[in-house]
């Protein structure tokens, strides 16, 4: 029987990602964290084929022996702003495969600097999987493979309420409003702040009219480097609106060496995560991701549209992560190195996971644009 290693398991992603491995693959599932009651019910929870296994990432001895006993190792020990690449380099020595659910482009760019290690190694890596990244970079690969040629990708992204996910992806939001980012726009890098340029956008159902702002995402960085685009827009926004309100206060309205005090952030987090315990009730916590990409067909200039939604932004993520880890269990994803997920997984690979999960893309129609 194979076994996959998660690293932080034991959070709402990581146990996500371990449900859709024991319901599509028969593999046996090692969750770690560092609260060994919390890491035992949870263990207890998916069933037989789940172990728990108390471990923190500063233990670099017990971290080297627990992947040496995987088959594959997935990173969901989050938020990644603070994390190195110790776990995927364990892997590129011990010579297993890995993937993660990162979110951070400086966490990005480290591991991509390690394909050249893992190639040597043998050893397949994938980042940014999840929903958001993750799904969300299929669907710019779906479109690009659509157009004869593509020029411009906004990727647009709603959560309701907490999305179903811990107070560790609340730390992550409050991180990523700190500085100011590049991104790909006209054929060059140009700095943007987070939570600016208001938009309103339609969403599949049940959302409709929403809104969203500039936010920094890694795929905004690694689109640009896998397709011949000029432009790559990411926004990100939350529903009900009250809470883009309070975010764009806090990234906006705090001087700047409170907003990056730590003290801050964890205040910050534990405070949204409090608050969305209650709206979630009424708004739910799912997810909407929507992809417009202006390119040409035929000589004539288009626009691709798609989307993906899901009730529960969690277990979207876990679903993201979780066809890929089933991918790389089976053999069928086989490419030694480090790569985003547009750059590794087919679209045909996507749409076939989601079909075994009862899951589908929108994809309207092209619509010419004179």
């Amino acid at each position: 029987m194979t076994k996959v290693l998660i690293v932080g398991g034991t959070g709402r992603i990581g146990s996500s990602i371990a449900q859709d491995l024991l319901a599509h693959t028969d593999a046996e599932v090692v969750l770690t964290g560092r609260h060994p009651q919390r890491g035992q019910q949870a263990a207890q929870a998916l069933g037989p084929r789940s172990q728990f296994l108390p471990l923190d990432l500063t233990e670099k001895d017990k971290l080297r022996a627990a992947i040496a006993t995987a088959d594959l190792v997935v990173h969901a020990a989050g938020p990644f702003h603070q994390r190195d690449t110790q776990v995927l380099q364990t892997c590129i020595e011990q010579g297993g495969n890995y993937l993660d659910v990162s979110d951070y482009r400086g966490f990005t760019r480290q591991a991509l600097a390690l394909t050249a290690a893992a190639q040597t190694a043998g050893v397949t890596a994938i980042v940014n999987t999840g929903v958001f990244p993750g799904i969300s970079n299929s669907l710019v690969r779906q479109g690009v493979e659509a157009l004869d040629q593509a020029d411009a990708v906004q990727l647009s992204y709603i959560v309701a309420g907490s999305g179903g996910a811990g107070v560790t992806v609340m730390r992550t939001t409050f991180l990523g409003l700190q500085h100011p980012f590049d991104a790909w726009l006209d054929g060059q890098w140009q700095t943007v702040k987070p939570y600016t340029a208001r938009e309103k956008l339609t969403f599949p159902s049940p959302y409709g009219d929403a809104y969203v702002y500039w936010y920094d995402m890694p795929e905004a960085m690694t689109l640009a480097n896998s397709f011949p685009l000029q432009t790559v827009i990411t926004k990100f926004g939350v529903v009900p609106d009250f809470y883009n309100r309070a975010t764009w206060l806090t990234a906006h309205g705090l001087p700047k060496s409170v907003l990056q005090h730590p003290n801050t952030v964890e205040f910050l987090a534990r405070i949204s995560y409090w608050m969305t315990e209650v709206s979630d009730r009424f708004t739910g916590t799912g997810v909407a991701i929507r992809c417009d990409i202006q390119g040409t067909q035929a000589g004539e200039t288009v626009h691709h549209h798609s989307a993906f939604v899901h009730d529960s932004a969690a277990i979207a993520a876990g679903i993201g992560a979780g066809y890929i880890a089933e991918l790389l269990l089976s053999g069928e994803l086989a490419q030694p190195g480090v790569y985003p997920v547009e750059q590794a997984v087919t679209t045909s690979q996507l749409l076939d996971a989601l079909t075994r999960r009862q899951l589908s893309l929108q994809t309207p129609p092209l619509e010419a644009r004179r």
